[in-house]
């Protein structure tokens, strides 16, 4: 485990300590100077209800500690640590189209998909960088990649059913590729009844090849079918299946969580290397208590 720093020109501003102290020291000389003007020193400092010198040096320390924080911030101090990683970037794409209201799982299969994206989402290592994207005649790129589960999972729970009809696959494909950008190793996992039908689909085999996107599709219904806002829909698994096989990716379906589980972890592909944990946020919130814990301290004449 070691630290390091992803700006370290912003680590000059830690010269300003020596500045600060000297500045400190100076002002408490002029202001005791001043003070043995006076017939009685003593009673000056019982005014000013401290000891100039021992009491104040508790608040000099506290500003170099918070002034520190924040120049850390700055030069964004990262802690690197053997950790398990993913090799793959992901997006998780989620049919939001109308026959994803059908009846035939519980309670029916967008929440099962959403709840199924997230068990997907709990299973990915630390360091996984992960983007949503939501589909139907139309995509919608609803979370970039991030390492912020909390923010996956909150976009996927904000999904509802499309307002434009159709399932365009190619179009899903295309978007998820743009989130992952110019990552090495591309991942969809794509969350669908497989009631493709828009596009051409032989287009969307092509672009993923051509590209060297795995992907992987998880068949959300029952082969039966269930009853949705516009009749009866049932799950076409021989395109989801397709479009895995010819991708080099896996093809599951969400039928219980137990064996989802297990899918996941054969997706994840995790191995253990170095991973980089970034500290910022934390320095700036230890650097604001700090400095509450000041203003409280100089409040109640604990320093100053």
């Amino acid at each position: 485990m070691e630290f390091g720093f992803t700006h370290q020109i912003y680590l000059l501003f830690l010269f300003l300590i020596p500045a600060i102290i000297f500045l400190h020291f100076y002002g408490l000389k002029n202001l005791r100077g001043r003070g043995l003007r006076f017939a009685n020193f003593e009673a000056i400092s019982r005014v000013k209800g401290i000891d100039l010198y021992s009491k104040n040096i508790w608040g000099l320390i506290l500003n170099i500690i918070i002034i520190s924080f924040l120049v850390f911030s700055l030069a964004g101090l990262t802690l690197y640590q053997e950790m398990d990683v993913s090799d793959f970037s992901f997006v998780v794409a989620i049919d939001v189209s109308e026959s994803m209201t059908a009846d035939d799982v519980e309670p029916n299969r967008l929440e099962a998909a959403k709840e199924t994206a997230i068990e997907f989402i709990e299973t990915l290592p630390f360091e996984s960088y992960t983007g949503v994207v939501s589909f139907s005649g139309n995509s919608f790129i609803e979370q970039e990649l991030t390492k912020d589960k909390t923010a996956l999972k909150d976009s996927i729970n904000r999904l509802e059913i499309g307002e434009v009809s159709g399932t365009d696959i190619f179009e899903a494909v295309t978007t998820s590729n743009t989130v992952l950008g110019g990552k090495r190793n591309k991942a969809i996992v794509l969350l669908s009844d497989g009631q493709i039908n828009v596009g051409n689909f032989d287009q969307v085999l092509d672009f993923a090849i051509e590209r060297e996107i795995l992907i992987h599709t998880i068949g959300v219904g029952s082969l039966e079918g269930g009853e949705t806002s516009f009749g009866f829909s049932k799950t076409d698994e021989d395109s989801l299946k397709s479009l895995s096989y010819n991708t080099r990716g896996e093809f599951f379906r969400a039928e219980d969580k137990e064996t989802l589980r297990d899918s996941f972890n054969e997706i994840v592909e995790v191995t253990r290397r170095r991973g980089s944990i970034e500290l910022n946020s934390y320095m700036i919130i230890i650097a604001m208590l700090l400095f509450i814990l000041e203003i409280f301290l100089i409040n109640t004449n604990r320093i100053f």
